[in-house]
């Protein structure tokens, strides 16, 4: 009689199996195993931190049946697995995900988690703005590593905020969290101290190039044009036509370019701004001060973003 399939084992397996179909990762995990024991313990009750406790446990048919149909589910729909367990993780804080929003994964959580803008902050910063806050999550995080703060987070998505308030709730945050339905800057409630914004940036020609598991996310929290910097220069334009209405005295925009950077210098070559490190390296992320940014007097002409 054979011994019963581990946990383990049928990991390894549904890591095959991902591998042989050619998804794509980078909504939470990057490789098949991760994605795999991501899926295997969601499917079968386990915490996703519990790989070493349940290695070699035995799985019985019933369960195996079951991680198999998930499996499938993953590799037919192509959609993310935050998708299909409703459920991501950012800086090891859950968060309530499903379609109508991207599967959160912004460095910014790791500038907010490591402290590593607190430089550019003080005893003055009090009021953050999360633009293009999507399911929230940067707005929760920024809650949560800046205790005194309050947090507008805000986006030109009814369906985003439906998922972001879920959020907001879930971590009893809506006494310093506010959720504002606007169109870039028009309906924000500022002046702030420091503006996060993961905004649409990707290009064109990237956007075609895009994994099935990439377009399975809302096009609207994507798509920005032909470089990628058509919000970005409506958000900086808006910026600078009334900065006293958007920014504080030494208010900082702390804005992530992805892949981008090349497209964000051609756009913006004058434009004083600090390069922050993460896992990803030196140009996903970048800081932009309210001094540099009205300093830049060769900014791209453009209509702002309903300033």
């Amino acid at each position: 009689m054979s011994a019963p399939l581990t946990v383990i084992a049928l990991i390894e397996q549904a890591a095959a199996q991902l591998d042989q179909a050619g998804v794509a990762y980078g909504h939470g995990t990057t490789n098949s195993f991760d994605e795999a024991a991501w899926l295997v313990l969601w499917r079968l009750g386990e915490p996703l931190d519990s790989l070493d406790d349940v290695a070699d446990r035995p799985v019985n048919a019933e369960e195996q049946a079951a991680v198999d149909v998930f499996i499938q589910q993953r590799i037919t729909t192509r959609k993310p697995a935050a998708y299909l367990t409703r459920q991501a993780w950012l800086q090891g804080v859950p968060f309530y995900v499903d379609e109508r929003v991207i599967v959160p994964r912004s460095f910014i959580a790791e500038v907010l988690a490591d402290g590593s803008i607190d430089a550019w902050l003080s005893d003055r910063t009090h009021r953050v703005l999360d633009l293009c806050t999507g399911n929230g999550s940067l707005a929760v995080l920024a809650a949560m590593a800046f205790p005194d703060v309050t947090v507008d987070g805000a986006d030109i998505s009814e369906d985003a905020l439906a998922v972001a308030r879920i959020n907001v709730e879930q971590h009893g945050l809506q006494d310093r969290i506010t959720l504002l339905h606007s169109d870039g800057l028009s309906s924000v409630r500022g002046p702030y101290d420091l503006i996060l914004c993961n905004p649409p940036y990707v290009n064109a020609e990237s956007m075609k190039a895009l994994p099935a598991e990439y377009r399975a996310e809302p096009e609207l929290a994507l798509a920005s044009g032909e470089d990628g910097m058509d919000f970005t220069r409506a958000l900086f334009a808006a910026l600078r036509a009334d900065p006293d209405r958007h920014l504080g005295e030494d208010a900082v925009i702390v804005l992530e370019i992805g892949n981008e950077r090349p497209n964000f210098e051609s756009a913006f070559p004058d434009l004083a701004v600090t390069w922050l490190p993460t896992t990803s390296g030196d140009d996903q992320l970048l800081l932009v001060t309210r001094d540099a940014l009205l300093l830049d007097t060769h900014a791209p002409e453009g209509a702002p973003l309903s300033s």
